[in-house]
């Protein structure tokens, strides 16, 4: 190799970057493709310079820059996944949960809402009218449960248990609620229409 400086054999000025230096390599590389005795002196002239500039950087002329001296820093790492496990209802909530579809929802629904259509326009006084209306409701109730796995027994106490929760807080939120409202009711109709609701949702939502 003659006197030549490195870098100006490759055409870099020595404050060059390292991607420049690779660069300018390159070009000078395709540029003699066909001679061999000038490729093998821009593969010294490249050498040289990587030597020098590891000669700089062991004493501390050249800060390197914390892509190269820590590279895995660039390498993203997969997030962590939670030890914390996703909160769960209970599993016996979960035997009770339906999931239902919209005819699961609508044909009861449907039942319910002519039941509640009957009560409200009951006449005062009508009480038989009402108590057949909640014994078809009852019905009701435990047909669509019944049907979802075949347990009758389950069907029957779940409704049991809607009944007599809806009588006794339709009771009492009407005797709150009506006199502070002009509502057209008796306090059986607004409990009656509270139990088909409650009624609808077991029969709709839980199996």
């Amino acid at each position: 190799m003659s006197d030549q400086n490195p870098y100006e054999k490759l055409g870099v000025p020595e404050d060059a970057s390292f991607d420049e230096i690779q660069d300018a390599r390159n070009r000078q590389l395709q540029q003699h493709s066909g001679d061999a005795k000038s490729l093998e002196l821009i593969e010294m002239a490249y050498d040289a310079i990587l030597m020098d500039r590891l000669r700089m950087r062991q004493e501390g002329k050249i800060k390197v820059p914390e892509r190269i001296r820590f590279p895995e820093l660039r390498v993203q790492l997969p997030a962590k996944e939670s030890s914390i496990p996703p909160q769960q209802s209970p599993a016996w909530l979960q035997r009770m949960l339906d999931q239902p579809t919209p005819r699961d929802i609508l044909l009861p629904g449907a039942w319910y809402l002519g039941l509640t259509a009957i009560s409200v326009l009951t006449e005062a006084g009508g009480n038989q009218v009402l108590q057949l209306a909640l014994v078809l409701g009852v019905g009701i109730s435990i047909y669509f449960l019944q049907r979802k796995e075949g347990r009758f027994g389950r069907a029957v106490l779940l409704t049991l248990v809607g009944l007599i929760v809806g009588l006794i807080v339709g009771g009492l939120l009407a005797s709150w609620l009506l006199p502070q409202i002009n509502w057209q009711l008796t306090d059986e109709q607004l409990s009656t229409v509270l139990t088909f609701t409650l009624l609808w949702l077991i029969s709709s939502f839980l199996r």
